[in-house]
């Protein structure tokens, strides 16, 4: 059993790197050429994708030693083979549990049989918040990296999956706490985020403490809605996790991302999650890196967002000028395809 540990303030995000397709901009210019077939199997193969994660994860070990910090992999059942290469990766490295941390999630299944091009509303992944769902899950997380995870957290909560009202998956997860020592954790989507974290904050356990220990959220410099909902739970003791901190690539494009960048002095994908690390919810920020030189450059902004808390005239004015409204920062993503 592995004792639970403090998440670092910086964390890898597998979504991207443990399948062959995701929903970031540019993703084929930066895996191969305008020309390739998006399912080709060489260009993308399970051997491929899991190259390139194993340089990215190896960035993310280095980085972190530099910085002070464990090094932290956040996977989900439904991020291809994710646990997968973290596991092995992990095991060919000798670490040991304790020197790192990893985090998973259950709740959606990869469907898209390592495809990145699926026939018009075909699903990557399908979601299922159920009791049985939950038990087969944990066993194949335990299978794949069980003796590294130290937090497990239920992947998209809504109103509309049941999860919130269900009292079997409720007694289950609170057993998968104290039976194996696991922080039990949400993450959350869509214009309503800040609803659901509000309403699973009052979720407790059979010995009446709160059930969830954390929250992974959409913030960014474009979606800022749940910032309340963040600090809410912040006070109440939860640890904030922020995935999708570049909105898929889109603040990258952003006129005033880029003018601000340039006025720090620092790259676009620096000062968009150093502005969230310097949030008074205190973040613990995923990147989405793909490469090795995206990794060590969205690093960067640990030591920016300190400016940024030493400056909050500055950083208040870049989070007012980027902010868009929520439902169609929410529209516009749903619109992004596959690549």
């Amino acid at each position: 059993m592995v004792a639970a540990r403090k998440l670092p303030n910086f964390g890898l995000g597998m979504a991207a790197l443990g399948r062959p397709g995701y929903i970031n901009l540019s993703r084929n210019q930066v895996f191969d050429n305008e020309d390739s077939d998006p399912n080709d199997v060489q260009r993308r193969s399970v051997e491929s994708m899991q190259e390139k994660a194993n340089q990215v994860m190896q960035a993310l070990m280095t980085k972190s030693k530099e910085h002070g910090m464990l090094p932290w992999f956040d996977c989900a059942r439904s991020y291809g083979l994710s646990e997968k290469f973290v596991g092995e990766f992990l095991r060919n490295q000798g670490t040991a549990p304790d020197d790192v941390v990893v985090s998973s999630k259950w709740g959606y299944t990869y469907v898209a049989n390592w495809n990145v091009a699926l026939q018009a509303g075909a699903p990557h992944e399908v979601k299922d918040h159920s009791i049985d769902n939950f038990l087969k899950q944990l066993e194949e997380t335990k299978e794949h990296i069980g003796e590294y995870v130290d937090l497990y957290q239920v992947h998209s909560a809504t109103f509309d999956s049941g999860i919130l009202t269900d009292g079997q998956v409720h007694a289950a997860l609170a057993s998968c706490k104290k039976d194996d020592g696991w922080k039990i954790g949400l993450s959350v989507s869509g214009p309503n985020q800040n609803d659901v974290l509000r309403e699973a904050m009052k979720i407790q356990t059979p010995d009446g403490e709160r059930l969830f220990d954390s929250v992974q959220c959409t913030f960014n410099l474009l979606e800022q809605k749940p910032g309340s909902a963040l600090l809410e739970a912040r006070k109440e003791g939860m640890d904030i996790i922020i995935k999708e901190g570049m909105a898929n690539g889109r603040v990258l494009n952003h006129k005033k991302v880029k003018e601000y960048a340039e006025q720090v002095k620092c790259s676009p994908d620096s000062l968009a999650l150093a502005c969230i690390l310097a949030q008074p919810f205190e973040p613990r920020v995923l990147s989405g890196s793909v490469t090795p030189d995206q990794l060590n450059s969205n690093a960067e902004a640990i030591s920016i967002s300190e400016t940024l808390k030493g400056n909050g005239d500055l950083l208040d004015q870049i989070m007012d000028d980027c902010v868009m409204d929520s439902e169609q920062y929410w529209q516009d993503r749903s619109a992004l395809a596959w690549n």
